[in-house]
Parts: C-alpha cells; structure tokens; sequence
C-alpha cells in the first residue's frame, strides 16, 4: 500500500498549476493507510462520542470496519447517512442549525478532506484566510493593516447564507474544471444531497454544503476561490498610475529647500550656514502640517482585498463613487457567477476615517500629525495614513454580559458604571474548575484581541472577571469577598492550591500575563484545522490499531477494536481497565473482542 504522505506530497507537487488536471483522484480513497491517517487526525474531538442517525460512535473502531468502507466505495455502495440536525442559540437570539454527520461519514469526508487539500491548497489566493493551514483571522487581520495603507473607502462584504446557499451545480463544476474523475464528482455530490433528519423527519437538501461535514470548509474555500480570482482581475482593471501626485504646496516647498540645500553645500560661510540650515528646518516643519501627495489626484487609484470564509474587505484609493461601483460589480458576479446573494444589511460602504468591522475588530486608517524621527534623522508622520485595528468596546461589554461576570449601573452622570458580579451557576463546581473557567474565558478573549492597537484595554476585561471571581467564591464559601481575596493570595497572585493524584500540593494562578499588544509573528502557529501527520511514534493509534495486540489481555494476532471515552475525568478508576486508561492518560484502549464485549457487559474487571 502507497504511503499517504508521499501520495499527498506527489498530489501537492501538481497544485499550484492551475491547468493541471487530475485523473485517476478516487482510486486513492481505497488506501486503508489513508484511512488509518485520516482517523488519526480526528480522532480525539469529543463530538465523536455522540451518535450519528446510523447510532455508531467512534466507539470500536476497527481495520475490518474500515474494510467495509473501503470495498463500498470500490463498488460506489457507499451511501453518506444524513445528518442529524439539532439547533443551538445564537448572540442573536436566534437558533442556527447544527449538523451531527455520522463517524463513517467523518471518516470518509477526512479522507476527501486531506485529497482535496492536496489538490486545491497550493492554488488559492493569498488573499483567503479561512481554515486553511497557517492561515487564521489574525493572518487576515494583519494583511488588512499591512496592505490596506492609506485607503480612502471601505466595503465590508457579506454573503447571506453562504453555507446553506451553495449551488451545487455550480460546486460541482467548479470541481470538475480541475478534477477529472466522474466517480470522485459522483462521491462530493453523494455528500451534498446526504439530506437531514429533524424530528425524524427526513429533509433533501437542494443547496448548501453538508450540515457538520468536515469536508463543508475546504469545498467553501474552492467555491469562493473564483470570487478571489474576480478580485484580482478587479484590482488589475481599477489600479492605475504609478504613485500619486506630490501635493501643490508641498511641490513648491520641496523646490525651495532643494535650492536652500544646494546653497548651504556651497557656501563657507558659518553665519550664512546657520540661516540657510534655520530656514530649511522651517520649511519641513510645514512640510509636516500639509500632505505630501495629492489626496484628490484622480490619476492614481489602488483596489485592495481580503476574504476570511464568507466575510471579506475591500479597500479603495478612489472616490465613493469608485467604492460603489466596486460593490455593485462584486454583488453581480456573486448573483450571476456564483447564485449567491451579498446581505445588504452587512454590505457597506465606510469611510476610512470611519470605523469599519471586519472579523470583530473595528479598522480605520489614521489620520495623524504625531511625528518621530526616520533613519536619516528626518522627521516624519509615522503614523499618518496607517491602518489600526481596534478592539471594539461594546463587544467586551457584550461578553461580559454573557458571562454573566457583570452588571450595569447608571451614574448621578447618566454614564454606565461596570460592576462586577458572582456567577451564581459556578458555585457548585470545585475550586479549579472555577478558577479553569475564568482563566480560559480570559485567556480566549486575550488571544483574539492581542493584535489590536488597543489591546492593553482588555486589562478591563481581566479587571472585572477577577472581581466576578472573587465574588463567585465568596458566594460559594458565604463569606466576603475581602476575606476571600485574603484565602486566594499566593504572594502577588491570586489562585487555588490543590493535590495531584500522587498527593503532591500544587498551585495554579489566576491569569497574570498582562494584556500588552503582541502583534502576529511570522512564524507564530495559527493553524485553525489540524495538520496532516508527518510522522507517527510507535504508540500512534494508527500503530496501535495495526498491531493487533490487546493491550489487556496481551492476545495477539487478533482483531482489534479500539474503545474510546468521551473525557478522562469521567472514569472512576474502580476498574482494572479504567485504571489503566488514566495510568497512560489516554482516551483510547486497543483490546481484542471479546474484552471489549466484556467491557460493554461490565464483566471486565
């Protein structure tokens, strides 16, 4: 059997070119070592635990199961099971639809996941940021305030119902330009026409990817590459002129100091000297009150782009006028190429001075005379024209809100005062489950918002979710919150002592790592899907499951199914196999199968 990372790397080799086309794309999916790659990588999500419409889990995973996978995909047996839908809130009040796919189809969708990966990921624009590897919202973020310099307007775009709304005519068209392999098309449309049962009612679904599918991000991404695509033959048609026309005034006093400068280098006179060097640096003073360039040269315009999934920015160095022919052209290819419709009520036109919102942050290009010295020792406005991100105040308010870590009282002065209050639902919990659950929230809330130009602000978020803390314990203990500041203090930090399962006495602290802005490096790891295997230990699953060893009774050459538990800390540890588990604090126990019947049967002590 071909090894899959080599298959994948030989896939890859193919995908930047464009013209490429692939042939012979489903045969790869008979390779049980993908398969075994495949679970791997998705192996440990918890959702896994929950069952499909068919009521399997991940639970006894085993080669014979994927067997039967792979001689129904030879035979084009292999029917994908409709999701199972159920509805969670949203901020808004409403309820969005959520998908619950079955773990064969999770299995399967992985590994058309990994191929279409191989194939589509080294030909999409730089300009896409959604689940892609080493790409994520603070990359998307970063090249708006690396590229979006100086422009005059934006349009935030956005398209309504995206996911639920892909035609899959057009899906499948798109994918046939590359791939040309009628059984793997076949396969993608099997997924998309899957359906879903509510209520246990079974629904066709005639449009949108399939509802949890681990494959619906990667067939998003190929969708919207031909709106990344448009963009680029946008900006090439809009940009024009070389760089901008140097403002009136500021051309005349640059000829003036040109003159000053040639007259200082030739005269030896200290006194003259001195007036000619005065008069120059009065000139770039004023230099610096006026612009530079022509900001109303009609001669010079530039289209910027960025898109994270269904959400993208368009940046104009142009008039509104520009900006909304821009839009309109955008809004026709999406309704006429793509069958898609952009959401006037998210759809809009800003000016840059103006705050735009953009993936939760608030961006706007400044507009400011501070100045600081360059490299030649010449004084500059550093800042002026640069784009900032902000992190939007109300949405902290937002989140504290939903925590239930605050409350809002109104002032003498008519103004909102912040208080800090217990989240009464928490005091049941043990002490380090409070303290996780605050450190957590306020770690996930630093980690979004630590490249905002403002991002030392979140230290009121910090500030109020350690009183709320406070306040929690302290209705926990019916004590006062200064007795329980005093109990929490471990020299300058606040947090909880407890012993480990080896009697040790340990501490953990409350977060205490500041809020100072840390801008996006380059190497920083900003995965948002897990990356291919590269390589596997010799206690892999993969390896594991390969074996054919129990690794409680110790039988060999035998087929093995592996056990799966939804969290470790569920297990009591009352029984010789659970102790186990939590010896290797793994999730996962290789056994035979008659252990793993006994295990179900609770006759395995």
């Amino acid at each position: 059997m071909r090894n899959p990372i080599n298959m994948l790397s030989s896939l890859q080799n193919h995908s930047s070119d464009r013209s490429y086309t692939f042939e012979r794309l489903y045969r790869n999916l008979y390779n049980r070592e993908l398969f075994l790659l495949a679970y791997q990588n998705i192996y440990a999500s918890q959702g896994n635990m929950t069952k499909g419409t068919d009521g399997k889990t991940i639970d006894a995973m085993s080669l014979n199961r994927i067997d039967g996978m792979i001689a129904s995909l030879k035979d084009e047996s292999y029917q994908p099971q409709p999701s199972r839908r159920t509805y969670i809130p949203k901020k808004n009040g409403k309820m969005r639809p959520l998908g619950i796919p079955s773990f064969d189809d999770k299995l399967v969708q992985e590994c058309v996941r990994l191929l279409l990966e191989a194939v589509y990921e080294g030909s999409f624009a730089k300009t896409s940021h959604g689940f892609r590897p080493n790409h994520s919202c603070h990359t998307a973020l970063s090249q708006v305030q690396v590229c979006f310099t100086g422009v005059k307007w934006f349009v935030e775009g956005d398209i309504k119902g995206f996911f639920d709304n892909i035609n899959h005519e057009v899906m499948i068209g798109i994918l046939a330009e590359r791939i040309k392999d009628e059984r793997f098309l076949r396969l993608i449309r099997k997924f998309l026409k899957a359906g879903y049962l509510e209520d246990w009612q079974y629904h066709n679904t005639y449009s949108g990817t399939p509802q949890g599918g681990i494959i619906s991000p990667i067939l998003a991404n190929i969708y919207l590459d031909k709106l990344d695509r448009y963009m680029e033959e946008l900006k090439k048609r809009f940009d024009k002129g070389a760089v901008r026309a140097v403002y009136p005034e500021t051309y005349e006093l640059e000829k003036k100091r040109g003159v000053l400068a040639k007259k200082l280098r030739n005269t030896n006179s200290e006194e003259e000297k001195q007036v000619l060097t005065e008069k120059i640096r009065e000139i770039d003073r004023k230099k610096l009150t006026i612009p530079y360039s022509d900001p109303f040269d009609t001669s010079f315009k530039r289209l910027q782009y960025v898109r994270y999934a269904d959400d993208f920015l368009i940046g104009v160095i142009g008039s509104k006028e520009d900006a909304i022919s821009i839009k309109e052209q955008v809004k026709a290819f999406v309704a006429d190429t793509l069958i898609l419709e952009l959401s006037d009520e998210k759809t809009l036109i800003t000016h840059s001075e103006k705050r735009a919102r953009f993936l939760g942050y608030d961006i706007y290009v400044r507009r400011s005379v501070a100045t600081k010295k360059d490299k030649t020792g010449r004084r500059c406005r550093h800042l002026n024209g640069t784009v900032c991100l902000e992190m939007p105040t109300e949405l902290m308010r937002k989140k504290l809100l939903e925590y239930g870590a605050m409350t809002i009282e109104k002032t003498v002065y008519g103004k909102d005062n912040w208080k800090a209050k217990a989240r009464y639902y928490l005091k049941d919990n043990d002490d380090l489950e409070i303290l996780d659950q605050y450190n957590s929230e306020i770690r996930g809330f630093r980690n979004y918002y630590r490249i905002a130009n403002n991002a030392a602000h979140a230290s009121s978020f910090g500030y109020i979710m350690q009183y709320s803390m406070f306040k929690t314990f302290a209705t926990k203990y019916r004590t006062t919150m200064r007795r329980m500041i005093g109990k929490l203090r471990i020299g300058k930090n606040f947090g909880v002592r407890f012993t480990d399962k080896k009697e040790k006495t340990k501490t953990r602290l409350f977060y205490n790592e500041g809020f100072a802005r840390k801008p996006l490096q380059k190497n920083a790891v900003v995965d948002v899907i897990p990356k291919t295997v590269m390589y596997s230990s010799k206690t892999s699953l993969m390896a594991r499951l390969s074996a054919g060893q129990c690794e409680l009774c110790g039988k060999t050459d035998c087929e093995i199914e592996i056990h799966h538990v939804r969290k470790l800390k569920d297990l009591k540890g009352k029984s010789y196999w659970e102790r186990f588990m939590i010896a290797r604090n793994r999730k996962t126990l290789a056994l035979c199968l008659d252990c793993h019947e006994k295990l179900h049967s609770g006759k395995l002590n």
